[in-house]
């Protein structure tokens, strides 16, 4: 069993691994550099501190470089989560990871490998790991029922001693006792329950590279989210307008801007006006010449003909700007205005006989996808706190977060460390930060899950509990994740918490019919051989219990489950309780049975009986904390359950392995089991109201 769960582990989680990817089987990054006074093509791998290289627009930069002549615009989001371009000018670097936007440069390699931006991400990544609590859980039950063996082992002794039992007689019981206790199945069983489910989310386009992340999923207190390109779509859209000139409107302000537009590019601004300017139907402006964005001077230029003169067409910065035109006195209010609602502000002004006019404000904002506020709802419904973390400004952070129903209490990084339930969000966020704050909460008890698409959200991934990918994911981050997301959707979400809450109602079940039964198996074997004399179970039989229980407990991966609508936690000694319930109720009935004119062999073979039905009859009533009649298990965990009882019955019916008792013996065991089964699930519906309370 041991054996089957480490490799039925492996193949699911290498499965999804393969699926996933490695970015180093993907993607294969030339760079044009300058070698022995030659510029030529060599792999990103290739390149060490000191290289000469040459960037232009679209290229990801491979290491950090020190800019030695041009400008450029980067886009850091992978790396920082900063959704805005950053510009950078001689003698400042650009970090590996970035993308170049706008312009080019000759830089110089200052660090590669680990050494550099994306390497110490990354290697954070690899270093941080969340601790198992399934092994955590595994070594207390295995804690809990040794100490109860030790005490019984130990009553057992003396009452041998007392009795005279030869020490060869003792020992074989004595070993049977602590090989029970072992929970060899609870591992195989528990890598069942995960493997099928996460079977299930593949079909549902979700994969598991970490079965542990579906388990843990049930225990969800905080999930931390990221917010460019996880809550949003990392693609802005024109959310405001303030027009200056009246013989414009806002359509004219929006065809002006596109004529500015390079079609060429992809960043952002770019997209953000022309999908604007198409989703208007606007009339395009013929232009008869067109200069970029430099990020040198911070805008770009059209020229137009206007009534037979030519007029240019200025876009980009509201600052730059400003120094080269006239604006209106309300031009730095309303900047401020349009910032405050955490929108990126873009200046156009028209240019005519070397006068520039300022003629109207454009903001954009980056846009939440369309499910992520009905996914956070959803989310917080199940008792979970979602808290946002991003590298973009307060401002803008407290925008999405509240169109999103987070909220909008979002404090700084100084913050974040202290306490960080405080608040809904946290901004200017770096990638250590992310990780510290999943750290900080799991130091407080709690279980942690964190989405993310960006190389600076894979140290924090690796970290939490439940590491969860979007589908627009970098690999760092995709292989740094323990759930991958597939489809753009974060509804799917709560498709592994739920997964994660059928494990965990399937498992404790496990759970407290193992603690029950090894405790009951337990106590009759010590008391039995105290007040009779004798072992009241043969060896031989207790194997056949040992094996056929497990067998069972194997498929309660498979049983229907439905998941509950809060966080549930491994609280083991809740769950000893009512597995005490269950043991001592289980031993009056036993008192009963034992009280019977039987042989030796006769009272062996009916406690066998005895223990196969209390034992399959707990299963059926650990399911669930309602009566167990409202809810039907699955048909392996059915048919399993049916065929042992009908071998047990038909071994002691037909003495195959054991001395037969009559049929009439049997049926007053079976019409004992299932009064006893009555009254034990009356006892158990009554603890869980009481815990509620």
């Amino acid at each position: 069993m041991l054996l089957f769960s480490a490799i039925d582990g492996e193949i699911q989680e290498r499965r999804a691994k393969n699926a996933v990817g490695y970015l180093h089987k993907k993607l294969s990054i030339s760079v044009r550099a300058c070698r022995n006074g030659t510029w030529q093509f060599i792999s990103s791998k290739q390149l060490v501190p000191g290289d000469i290289v040459h960037q232009r627009v679209g290229d990801i930069v491979s290491a950090d470089l020190q800019v030695l002549q041009g400008t450029v615009s980067v886009n850091q989001a992978a790396l920082t989560g900063e959704s805005a371009d950053v510009t950078v000018a001689v003698d400042e670097k650009v970090p590996s990871g970035s993308t170049i936007t706008h312009g080019e440069i000759i830089a110089e390699v200052s660090a590669t490998g680990a050494k550099s931006s994306y390497g110490k991400t990354v290697e954070l990544s690899q270093k941080s790991e969340a601790p198992s609590r399934l092994q955590v859980l595994l070594f207390n039950i295995v804690r809990y029922l040794a100490y109860l063996d030790v005490v019984l082992a130990v009553i057992l002794v003396i009452a041998a001693i007392a009795k005279g039992t030869a020490w060869q007689q003792l020992l074989p019981f004595l070993v049977i006792l602590f090989i029970a206790t072992i929970p060899i199945s609870m591992p195989s069983s528990f890598t069942v329950a995960n493997s099928l489910e996460a079977k299930e989310l593949t079909k549902q386009q979700v994969l598991v590279t970490g079965l542990t992340g579906i388990q843990e999923a049930a225990s969800l207190d905080v999930l931390l989210i990221d917010k460019t390109g996880t809550l949003t779509k990392n693609q802005s859209q024109v959310s405001e307008t303030i027009i200056y000139d009246p013989k414009y409107d806002e359509d004219h302000l929006i065809a002006l801007a596109n004529t500015a537009t390079d079609e060429t590019a992809t960043d952002a601004i770019n997209l953000a006006i022309r999908n604007e300017f198409a989703k208007r139907k606007l009339q395009e402006i013929p232009r008869t010449s067109f200069t970029g964005f430099d990020p040198s001077v911070k805008y770009s230029t059209a020229t137009i003909t206007v009534d037979n003169h030519t007029e240019d067409i200025v876009m980009g910065s509201p600052n730059a700007l400003q120094k080269i035109s006239s604006v209106p006195e309300s031009y730095m209010q309303d900047i401020k205005k349009i910032s405050a609602n955490g929108a990126r502000v873009l200046a156009i002004g028209i240019r005519n006989e070397q006068k520039l006019n300022i003629v109207g404000l454009l903001g954009l904002t980056d846009v939440p996808k369309e499910d992520a506020q009905e996914a956070i709802q959803k989310i917080r419904n199940r008792g979970i706190k979602v808290i946002m973390l991003t590298g973009d400004t307060r401002e803008t952070a407290t925008v999405i977060a509240s169109k999103v129903g987070i909220g909008n209490r979002i404090s700084d990084i100084n913050e974040a460390l202290k306490n960080p339930l405080d608040y809904d969000g946290y901004a200017n966020v770096f990638p250590e930060v992310k990780f510290k704050v999943v750290k900080a909460l799991q130091k407080q008890g709690k279980v942690v899950g964190m989405t993310g698409d960006g190389i600076n959200d894979a140290p924090a991934l690796k970290q939490a509990d439940v590491g969860i990918a979007v589908s627009t994911a970098t690999d760092v981050a995709k292989n740094a994740a323990k759930v991958v997301l597939t489809n753009d959707s974060l509804l799917d979400i709560m498709k592994v918490i739920d997964s994660g809450h059928r494990v965990y109602r399937r498992m404790m079940t496990w759970t407290i019919t193992k603690l029950a039964r090894t405790a009951e198996l337990a106590a009759l074997l010590t008391f039995g051989f105290i007040f009779t004399g004798f072992f009241p179970v043969s060896l031989s039989l207790i194997v056949f219990i040992v094996v056929m229980n497990d067998m069972v407990t194997l498929v309660l991966g498979t049983d229907q489950a439905v998941p509950s609508k809060t966080p549930e936690h491994w609280d083991l000694p809740k769950l000893s309780k009512i597995a005490v319930i269950f043991t001592i109720g289980w031993l009056v009935v036993w008192y009963f049975v034992s009280k019977t004119t039987l042989s030796q062999a006769g009272i062996s073979s009916i406690m066998f009986l005895y223990l196969i039905y209390s034992a399959m009859t707990t299963i059926l009533m650990t399911r669930t904390e309602g009566t167990f009649w409202h809810s039907r298990p699955s048909n392996w965990v059915a048919a399993m359950v049916a065929l042992d009882i009908i071998v047990a019955t038909c071994l002691v019916g037909f003495g195959w392995i054991t001395v037969s008792v009559s049929w009439t013996w049997i049926a007053l065991v079976i019409i004992l089991i299932i009064i006893a089964t009555l009254i034990l699930d009356f006892l158990k519906v009554r603890y869980y109201q009481h815990e509620k309370r």
